[in-house]
């Protein structure tokens, strides 16, 4: 299976998907996603899913049939296996150059087209958990794209896996690929009705072994500043300086606990994008916090502070808007919670230690949740994702792989012996 699934994760993270933020008026928000969209819908044919589609919006969706007999495959719920083409914005995905650092050994890994790009051992824990293995970084001029090109190759891979072995039963799979998901938008028009799942997984987590069932609840705050320019030469008491108090906002939010302060549990402000001139200025801020009584508290914190700038200068407009993103998808996942135990016992017949983890951050399974179709994340192995010194290690590709290839086998298992 290795040099198959290397092969086809070198040509998908050579393939430049980056969505971008900001745009409204077309869907995905680069074109580029779905010339890899065309592509994987190739593959699937190829593969024998003959039902292969991409929409509209390049939501590619097939179907791989179940190998049961039809009184079992009535019983079996459908799943999903679910990831997205995408990847961030944040740091270039033109030109990757995946490079393997073979029998790892614990050193420090410099990476060859930046050398100050340094994957160190102290600072990445989970490195010692991969000693002997075969590390996948990009060069260090880009990031590698493994969000979540990892987690489409490990689902293509699952697929040929089961085509090539009739012996190991499933019931239906739905697959679906998705764009869009780093900039909040990944199921905007997924159709979860077509897509005809019960059940479904991202693929799309870090670390091997962990099962996430709980994200952050997610909002965007936007401070637009509209000064008054007027020439300096002339501008006493009259010039209004927009970068100065969004400068100022900042300022009076610095101390606030921000994703650089905060692990775990802890929910956060953080400043993301700044833009503008004198006359007109804005500051981009994520709200996150896992409890709503969070997210209550941090949006009523932006609010003062809106306030206080708007009395402090009164020559100025300043506005604040305020849209939720996604929610936290324990409050559903919770009401069924098989869904989770099934796939905490796949990753354990992996002969993996299962953990049950928590995302700072989201998938799109969080807003899937609440369009009702419950989808926990799986781990795809990838760590430092959206930077330069993003890693993946190929047994840990290998063994996502062989926990999809559990977990629908104990699905067909837990529904038949009901």
């Amino acid at each position: 299976m290795s040099s198959t699934m290397i092969d086809r994760f070198f040509r998908y993270v050579k393939i430049d998907t980056q969505s971008q933020e900001g745009i409204e008026d077309k869907y995905p928000s680069t074109d580029k996603q779905k010339d890899f969209l065309k592509l994987l819908v190739e593959e699937l044919k190829e593969l024998g899913l003959d039902d292969t589609k991409m929409d509209q919006y390049g939501y590619v969706m097939a179907t791989l049939p179940s190998n049961l007999s039809p009184e079992e495959t009535k019983k079996v719920p459908v799943i999903g296996l679910i990831a997205h083409v995408d990847t961030s914005p944040e740091v270039s995905g033109s030109n990757v150059k995946p490079t393997i650092h073979k029998n790892y050994q614990g050193e420090d890994i410099v990476l060859p087209g930046d050398r100050d790009q340094v994957l160190r051992f102290d600072e990445n824990p989970a490195l010692k958990d991969h000693i002997g293995h075969e590390i996948i970084t990009s060069d260090g001029t880009t990031l590698l794209g493994a969000d979540n090109k990892a987690g489409v190759t490990e689902i293509m891979g699952l697929l040929e896996y089961l085509i090539a072995h009739p012996e190991i039963k499933h019931g239906t799979l739905r697959i679906g690929f998705t764009p869009d998901e780093e900039v909040g938008a990944g199921t905007k028009f997924f159709d979860v009705k077509k897509f005809g799942s019960d059940y479904a997984y991202t693929v799309d987590g870090e670390k091997v072994g962990e099962i996430e069932n709980e994200t952050f609840n997610a909002s965007a705050a936007t401070f637009t500043v509209h000064g008054i320019n007027v020439h300096p030469g002339y501008a006493k008491n009259k010039l209004v300086n927009a970068i100065k108090i969004v400068s100022d906002i900042i300022m009076e939010l610095n101390a606030d606990p921000s994703p650089e302060t905060t692990e775990k549990r802890e929910g956060y402000l953080h400043p993301y994008v700044l833009e503008g001139g004198v006359e007109k200025a804005s500051v981009k801020y994520l709200i996150r916090d896992f409890e709503q009584a969070g997210m209550n508290d941090k949006a009523g914190r932006l609010k003062h502070v809106c306030e206080m700038m708007i009395k402090r200068y009164p020559k100025a407009k300043i506005e604040l808007e305020i849209r939720e993103s996604y929610q936290n998808m324990k409050v559903k996942i919770d009401k069924d919670p098989k869904v989770v135990e099934y796939a905490l016992e796949a990753v354990s017949r992996a002969g993996i230690e299962p953990e049950l983890q928590l995302i700072r951050g989201g998938t799109d399974g969080a807003r899937l949740c609440f369009m009702g179709l419950l989808t926990p994340n799986i781990f795809t192995g990838g760590h430092n994702f959206h930077g330069k010194l993003e890693w993946i290690a190929v047994q840990a590709m290998e063994e996502a792989i062989d926990t999809l290839i559990e977990l629908v086998q104990i699905w067909v298992e837990k529904s038949l012996e009901n």
